[in-house]
Protein backbone atom coordinates (compact mmCIF):
# COMPACT_ATOMS: atom_id res chain seq x y z
CA UNK A 1 0.00 0.00 0.00
CA UNK A 2 1.13 3.36 -1.11
CA UNK A 3 -0.92 5.62 -0.46
CA UNK A 4 -3.28 6.69 3.19
CA UNK A 5 -5.13 3.66 3.81
CA UNK A 6 -8.99 3.57 3.77
CA UNK A 7 -8.77 1.87 7.32
CA UNK A 8 -9.21 5.18 9.68
CA UNK A 9 -7.82 3.84 12.84
CA UNK A 10 -4.60 4.72 10.45
CA UNK A 11 -3.54 8.08 11.17
CA UNK A 12 -2.76 10.71 8.55
CA UNK A 13 0.55 11.46 10.55
CA UNK A 14 2.88 10.50 12.98
CA UNK A 15 2.11 8.12 16.01
CA UNK A 16 -1.28 7.75 17.90
CA UNK A 17 -2.44 5.56 20.04
CA UNK A 18 -5.55 3.52 19.95
CA UNK A 19 -7.56 1.65 22.62
CA UNK A 20 -7.63 -2.22 22.75
CA UNK A 21 -10.57 -4.10 21.92
CA UNK A 22 -12.52 -1.59 19.72
CA UNK A 23 -10.86 -2.02 16.04
CA UNK A 24 -8.13 -4.57 17.42
CA UNK A 25 -6.06 -6.18 20.24
CA UNK A 26 -2.14 -6.68 20.39
CA UNK A 27 0.03 -9.03 21.36
CA UNK A 28 3.16 -7.68 22.53
CA UNK A 29 6.77 -9.72 21.92
CA UNK A 30 10.11 -7.63 22.53
CA UNK A 31 13.29 -7.37 21.36
CA UNK A 32 14.95 -9.84 18.94
CA UNK A 33 12.67 -12.63 19.68
CA UNK A 34 9.35 -10.24 18.48
CA UNK A 35 11.49 -9.59 15.10
CA UNK A 36 12.42 -12.89 14.08
CA UNK A 37 8.30 -14.05 15.24
CA UNK A 38 7.03 -11.21 12.79
CA UNK A 39 9.70 -12.94 9.98
CA UNK A 40 8.33 -16.62 10.75
CA UNK A 41 5.02 -15.87 11.03
CA UNK A 42 5.42 -14.07 7.52
CA UNK A 43 7.24 -17.05 5.50
CA UNK A 44 4.22 -19.28 7.21
CA UNK A 45 1.49 -16.82 5.35
CA UNK A 46 3.33 -16.07 2.19
CA UNK A 47 4.37 -12.84 2.89
CA UNK A 48 1.65 -11.29 4.32
CA UNK A 49 0.92 -12.18 7.82
CA UNK A 50 -0.79 -8.83 8.41
CA UNK A 51 -0.12 -5.66 10.57
CA UNK A 52 2.78 -5.75 12.82
CA UNK A 53 4.34 -2.54 14.00
CA UNK A 54 7.77 -2.49 15.76
CA UNK A 55 9.76 0.20 17.83
CA UNK A 56 13.14 1.40 17.35
CA UNK A 57 13.80 1.93 20.84
CA UNK A 58 13.30 1.36 24.15
CA UNK A 59 12.89 -2.54 24.69
CA UNK A 60 12.54 -2.70 20.84
CA UNK A 61 8.74 -3.96 20.96
CA UNK A 62 7.03 -5.71 18.00
CA UNK A 63 3.06 -5.52 18.15
CA UNK A 64 1.15 -7.73 16.10
CA UNK A 65 -2.49 -6.41 15.79
CA UNK A 66 -5.05 -9.10 16.08
CA UNK A 67 -8.93 -9.70 16.09
CA UNK A 68 -10.41 -8.22 18.98
CA UNK A 69 -10.86 -10.68 21.63
CA UNK A 70 -8.80 -13.38 20.06
CA UNK A 71 -6.30 -13.78 22.68
CA UNK A 72 -8.56 -14.48 25.21
CA UNK A 73 -8.47 -17.86 26.88
CA UNK A 74 -5.58 -18.82 25.50
CA UNK A 75 -1.98 -19.81 27.46
CA UNK A 76 0.29 -17.49 26.35
CA UNK A 77 4.72 -18.34 26.78
CA UNK A 78 6.22 -15.60 29.00
CA UNK A 79 7.98 -13.03 27.63
CA UNK A 80 4.38 -12.30 25.72
CA UNK A 81 1.79 -8.89 26.45
CA UNK A 82 -1.41 -9.34 25.30
CA UNK A 83 -2.84 -5.54 25.42
CA UNK A 84 -6.54 -6.27 25.54
CA UNK A 85 -9.61 -4.08 27.04
CA UNK A 86 -11.04 -5.88 30.07
CA UNK A 87 -13.01 -5.02 32.92
CA UNK A 88 -10.80 -2.76 34.91
CA UNK A 89 -8.50 -2.75 32.18
CA UNK A 90 -7.62 -0.49 29.78
CA UNK A 91 -4.67 -0.83 27.33
CA UNK A 92 -3.25 1.74 24.35
CA UNK A 93 -1.67 0.24 21.20
CA UNK A 94 1.00 2.45 19.07
CA UNK A 95 -0.15 3.02 15.77
CA UNK A 96 2.17 4.94 13.25
CA UNK A 97 1.41 6.57 9.78
CA UNK A 98 1.55 4.85 6.57
CA UNK A 99 4.52 7.59 5.56
CA UNK A 100 6.60 10.35 6.86
CA UNK A 101 8.20 10.56 10.52
CA UNK A 102 6.73 8.00 12.90
CA UNK A 103 10.10 6.74 14.52
CA UNK A 104 10.71 5.59 16.53
CA UNK A 105 7.89 3.25 15.02
CA UNK A 106 7.63 1.87 12.00
CA UNK A 107 5.44 -0.93 9.87
CA UNK A 108 7.18 -4.17 9.82
CA UNK A 109 4.45 -5.25 7.89
CA UNK A 110 1.94 -3.34 6.43
CA UNK A 111 -1.63 -3.19 6.90
CA UNK A 112 -3.98 -4.28 3.72
CA UNK A 113 -7.30 -2.48 2.13
CA UNK A 114 -8.92 -5.21 2.84
CA UNK A 115 -8.54 -4.77 7.14
CA UNK A 116 -6.90 -8.26 7.45
CA UNK A 117 -5.27 -8.83 10.92
CA UNK A 118 -2.75 -11.27 12.36
CA UNK A 119 -4.15 -14.54 13.05
CA UNK A 120 -3.86 -15.56 16.16
CA UNK A 121 -4.08 -18.93 16.86
CA UNK A 122 -0.91 -18.69 13.85
CA UNK A 123 0.87 -16.29 15.68
CA UNK A 124 0.65 -18.29 18.92
CA UNK A 125 1.88 -21.98 16.73
CA UNK A 126 4.84 -19.66 15.31
CA UNK A 127 6.08 -18.66 19.16
CA UNK A 128 5.41 -22.38 20.07
CA UNK A 129 7.46 -23.74 17.20
CA UNK A 130 10.21 -21.70 18.11
CA UNK A 131 10.66 -22.61 21.58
Amino acid sequence: MNTQSDLEWIPCTGIQLRKAGVQFDAVRVDGVRGRALADRLARMTGGAPGPIVEEANGRRAVYFLVPVGSTCHRAWPDGVTRLTAAANRISYIPVPALNGCTWPLTWRYRPTADGHLVHARLLRAALHSAE
